[in-house]
């Protein structure tokens, strides 16, 4: 779970490039794009180095947690071997936003494919063949991660599309640094708010009745659930690239279009899948088990599980966008608010007190999610995007560096 949450971290604090790279790029400022790309980069790379040091300790630290000996080594052993990775991620979050504000994704997907089909075959190797066990494992996936980020950064260099948002390297990228991390820091809170939410259920739903029944079932239906939640991701991306690039470019009615295209179409999608599953939810839970009692508590949460489906259909595109307009900080209060002081307090009420179990707790839950896709429909609803222009307009204004002579260049094209 501090894997994913660290990767969840980084990928919070690399969304502010999102929002910039967009508006720079509809804004034909390319050459910013670079100098936002290496800022996040060099503000992620910094946030890691505490997370490697907790790493470096994780066997003391799972000890002072209550861990066992045994647990706490084996787990050690293999976060050490996934240091790397860390600064692995905090590269490449910034050169993915960097290449999705331009609309380019097939050459990440190849390079992902590709990175995943060496991964299996050295981590056979090195597991099975050289016998470095857990350890081995790590330090495969590490090697995996830095081979997509140096895949992409070659292919930014090389590749004619990336020739005006590419110009080198540039100190810049070490200028105005408080600011770019104000908003990071948002985007982080934002998205770590948002995903962690559900892994809270999961350990409050160890401390019902029944503990054992309740967690099958809720984990059943949580992989179902985030199965499809990578559809409205997809969705989130190009709410985001979409919005940025048509505010950046001061086109408002454009704007206001890709917002309701991609929520409508995202929320079709939701609602057919959660009929899908409610026509076999007595039988969806064989996928992973064949225990009658899990496939009778699957069935008995599917709808609940529908609802979440639906809900998630709709509020990652709006998060989209509120990443694309640069509201972040905005959408963490709400978060915090929704999430945190009315959906798990509700979910705990509900669940405990009213002795309505796991149904409860998760019940509780989707009333904090379907208020915060409540609030976010209705500001998207109200928005100015004229207004939403100038703001963007401003914030490019802001962060331009045109103005300035480069103290450092790479690849130009006067090379």
């Amino acid at each position: 779970m501090t894997v994913t949450r660290q990767y969840v971290l980084q990928l919070g604090m690399g969304s502010a490039v999102e929002t910039l790279c967009g508006q720079a790029y509809g804004g034909h400022k390319y050459d910013m794009l670079g100098t936002y790309l290496q800022r996040s980069a060099v503000i992620l790379c910094c946030t890691g180095i505490p997370l490697a040091v907790i790493y470096a300790f994780s066997e003391p630290l799972l000890l002072l947690l209550g861990q066992s000996p045994e647990i706490a080594r084996a787990a050690s052993i293999f976060v050490y071997g996934l240091i790397p990775q860390i600064f692995a991620y905090a590269i490449n979050f910034p050169i993915q936003k960097f290449l999705q504000a331009q609309s380019i994704v097939l050459p990440s997907a190849y390079i992902s494919t590709a990175a995943l089909v060496l991964h299996l075959l050295l981590s056979w190797v090195v597991v099975y063949k050289v016998g470095l066990g857990l350890l081995g494992a790590s330090l495969v996936l590490s090697l995996s991660w830095w081979v997509i980020v140096v895949a992409q950064f070659a292919y930014i260099i090389m590749s004619p599309m990336c020739r005006r948002t590419w110009t080198g390297f540039t100190i810049k990228a070490f200028s105005g640094l408080p600011e770019f991390l104000k908003l990071s820091a948002a985007s982080a809170v934002m998205l770590c708010l948002e995903t962690w939410y559900y892994q809270v259920m999961v350990l409050i739903a160890g401390l019902l009745p029944n503990p054992e029944l309740s967690l099958d079932s809720l984990s059943v239906c949580l992989t179902i659930s985030a199965w499809v939640f990578m559809i409205s991701i997809g969705f989130n991306a190009a709410a985001s690239v979409r919005v940025s690039n048509e505010l950046g470019a001061g086109n408002p009615k454009s704007a206001f279009f890709s917002v309701w295209v991609v929520t409508v179409l995202s929320a079709i999608i939701a609602v057919v899948l959660a009929v899908v599953i409610m026509c076999f939810r007595n039988y969806i839970s064989y996928i992973f088990t064949e225990g009658e009692r899990v496939s009778d508590a699957v069935a008995d949460l599917c709808p609940l599980l529908a609802i979440t489906i639906i809900l998630n259909g709709i509020q990652p595109v709006l998060s989209g966008v509120a990443v694309g307009c640069g509201w972040q900080q905005f959408v963490a209060y709400v978060n915090v608010g929704c999430y945190y002081i009315v959906g798990v307090p509700l979910g705990v009420l509900l669940g405990f007190v009213f002795n309505f179990g796991v149904k409860g707790l998760w019940g509780g839950m989707i009333g904090g999610t379907a208020m915060q896709t409540a609030i976010l429909l209705w500001v998207t609803i109200r928005t100015d995007w004229s207004k939403e222009v100038e703001e963007a307009q401003k914030r490019l204004n802001k962060w331009d560096d045109t103005k300035k002579e480069p103290l450092l260049v790479g690849v130009t094209d006067d090379n």
